[in-house]
């Protein structure tokens, strides 16, 4: 019997390896392990933290709230508008010529009277102006001032400057330290549908208002109950209560929240905020209707305001 030579030896070695690898080739892949979804536990004091970040960042927007300079009303027919005294409204900055805005009912047209202004972010000689209860209204600018027309009751002219001395000079705000306590899981019930509630604004205006329904919760053991307006896709309140004028904005406060689901609906009083007039004499606020008067001391949310106005 022949010994096996050491090229027999290379050859079954080779014919091995060729095995294990096609072998290897037939395996199925590693099915990819599933890592389980982490859920963080629910932070109240961040989730207050973050809402009032962001409130910061939009009221410190260069065309923010506290941006604003002037409310000024138009008259039926023409309104000269400019920096120049000679103007039916007179602006503090840009050119001495802005244009002319022309009232006729509910029509509003401006003629441009310089090409250093621009509507909507272009240069026109003439527009139609939409105000901000049919829609977007369209932005008038020149350098740091812009205006647009709104309506209350009659057509007048909100003006904002990002060089505002409120916007430059703004003191930050101030907060009640955040207590879980003061957030509710409250029953919500429905209003008719079509139901209206007059609201009153600083103007002394009245005006009927969509009504979403009423909030109930308790508080140390006594019932509350808060009406509810609704605004695009979240409930809107304004309340009043005995911290007003002795910590907070005399006029009241206003709270957002999400839509009611399956009847209920969390307010989060730590999240209660002061109205613009609160920064500015040119705003138009609305006031807490009588049945948002609560008759305690609601010791959570924004201050009143310490900076200048």
């Amino acid at each position: 019997m022949n010994k096996p030579t050491l090229l027999s030896f290379k050859i079954i070695a080779v014919t091995v390896l060729l095995s294990l690898l096609a072998a290897c080739s037939t395996l199925p892949e590693e099915s990819p392990v599933d890592t389980p979804e982490v859920t963080m536990p629910y932070d109240h004091a961040a989730d207050v933290a973050g809402w009032k970040q962001a409130r910061i960042d939009r009221l410190e927007e260069p065309f923010g709230w506290l941006s604003l300079v002037g409310l000024l009303w138009l008259e039926p027919g023409e309104n000269k508008i400019g920096s120049a005294a000679s103007n039916d409204i007179v602006l503090k900055s840009g050119p001495s010529q802005w244009g002319t805005v022309f009232l006729d009912g509910d029509s509003i047209r401006f003629v441009a009277a310089s090409d250093q202004v621009t509507v909507d972010g272009k240069r026109v000689d003439e527009v139609q102006l939409i105000a901000d209860v049919n829609g977007e209204p369209n932005i008038v600018i020149s350098g740091t001032t812009q205006f647009f027309v709104i309506k209350r009751g009659s057509y007048a002219l909100r003006v904002k400057d990002s060089q505002s001395p409120v916007r430059v000079d703004f003191a930050g705000l101030d907060y009640y330290p955040v207590e879980e306590s003061w957030k509710f899981n409250a029953k919500f019930t429905p209003a008719a549908e079509g139901a209206t509630i007059p609201i009153s604004n600083v103007l002394g205006q009245l005006d009927d208002s969509p009504l979403a329904g009423t909030l109930e919760f308790e508080k140390d053991g006594v019932q509350y109950s808060l009406l509810a307006l609704v605004q695009d896709d979240k409930y809107f309140i304004i309340v009043a209560d005995r911290t007003n004028g002795r910590g907070t904005y005399g006029a009241g406060r206003f709270i957002y929240t999400k839509l009611a689901e399956n009847g209920r609906v969390i307010i989060d009083f730590n999240k209660a905020y002061n109205p613009p007039c609160a920064f500015t004499e040119y705003s138009t606020c609305s006031l807490p209707p009588p049945q948002n008067r609560m008759p305690i001391a609601v010791t959570a949310g924004e201050k009143e305001y310490r900076g200048k106005h």
